[in-house]
């Protein structure tokens, strides 16, 4: 081996070792199957003190399999404004469950928010 090879190898090969190494971790992501039964409620018992601005028209994407649900975008209130939550592809919890829309209605308080939720399809 010529000079020029032995340190283009002590060069290359810390590299390369530290690339495959990076390349091998990056496919490590470890996510459950399905969302935890009774799975996420989106923002209950949130007031504000003026109704919401009507509702974004929504491009909605190809489903990543016919399992999936979609959700709609809403708005919910933070930092004294109304802030837009995109809409989003979601796995039921099980078998037979559904998405239960939340919205806003008007009351004494102001305007109260009630969640979605997941529960068992109507």
């Amino acid at each position: 081996m010529s000079f020029i090879s032995q340190t283009m190898t002590r060069r290359l090969l810390p590299v390369l070792l530290l690339g495959g190494s990076a390349a091998l971790l990056t496919g490590c992501v470890v996510a459950p199957a399905y969302p935890a039964y009774g799975g996420e409620v989106v923002a209950g018992d949130v007031y504000a003190p003026m109704a919401p601005p009507p509702l974004i028209n929504e491009v909605i994407p190809v489903a990543p399999s016919p399992a999936y649900v979609w959700i709609g975008g809403s708005w919910g209130w933070g930092g004294g404004r109304y802030n837009w939550r995109p809409g989003r592809w979601a796995m039921p919890p099980r078998p037979g469950y559904g998405w239960h829309e939340g919205g806003w209605n008007h009351g004494p308080g102001g305007w109260h928010h009630g969640g979605g939720h997941w529960g068992p399809r109507r």
